[in-house]
């Protein structure tokens, strides 16, 4: 259950709307609605939500651009939900701060597993000195790799994809953050180094790198890691 956690629904279609209400409600969330980009800036600054769903086409304010908005005073999260299924609005609105993307139609189940990673993320918290998921065991205070119980020596450059994956679990990081975090703002468009290195790296920590369990690849997104629970 969500333990009443709020979530602000931004979205025009009314069957939508009615839907995630019934379903969210029935989880424990305490729902509230807005249709229109404007009215969702002004209540998500009434109402401090826990949790935001947006929609990308909205009246009035573009769902991009309520989210630009968003992101100049408050890092609450929000997960797009959106008819939308072209790969440059999925990276126009990771990079512009959400934390996730959904396309419609979608799954509920998905949609809840999502906003419990959302939520899990959002609670500040210190960063963990180590991570562990599936049969990967990362100590970041020694820069030890474990793959079922046995060492793993990396490249410098494969251990600092490794490390911000890390520090992001969860999240979506598209090709261009991704870039620029490990190779500088000036590589954002060499996105061959992130097939090339990725595959080393799924070579060494995955049990089947054919059958990544671990780096998920978001298609013509970008890179998750998954996360245990």
């Amino acid at each position: 259950m969500s333990d009443g956690l709020q979530i602000l629904i931004v979205d025009d279609e009314i069957q939508i709307r009615r839907f995630l209400r019934i379903s969210l409600e029935a989880h424990g969330y305490r729902v509230y609605e807005t249709v229109d980009g404007q009215e969702g800036i002004l209540k998500t600054a009434q109402l401090r939500p826990d949790l935001i769903i947006l929609d990308m086409g909205l009246p009035g304010m573009d769902g991009l651009e309520v989210l630009k908005r968003l992101r100049e005073w408050t890092q609450t999260p929000v997960i797009i939900l959106s008819v939308r299924d072209s790969d440059r609005d999925k990276v126009a609105a990771l990079d512009a701060g959400a934390d996730d993307y959904l396309t419609k139609p979608f799954s509920m189940d998905e949609l809840l597993a999502r906003l419990r990673t959302a939520q899990r993320h959002a609670q500040p918290q210190p960063q963990a000195a180590t991570f562990t998921s599936g049969h990967l065991y990362v100590d970041l205070t020694r820069r030890l790799v474990m793959v079922k119980d046995a060492p793993v020596k990396l490249t410098p450059t494969e251990y600092a994809l490794l490390r911000l994956l890390i520090q992001h679990a969860g999240k979506v990081l598209t090709h261009q953050q991704i870039l620029r975090a490990v190779w500088g703002p000036e590589y954002v468009q060499e996105t061959h180094y992130l097939r090339v290195y990725f595959a080393q790296l799924r070579h060494k920590i995955e049990v089947n790198p054919a059958l990544p369990e671990i780096i998920l690849t978001e298609p013509g997104v970008g890179y998750r890691l998954k996360t245990t629970g």
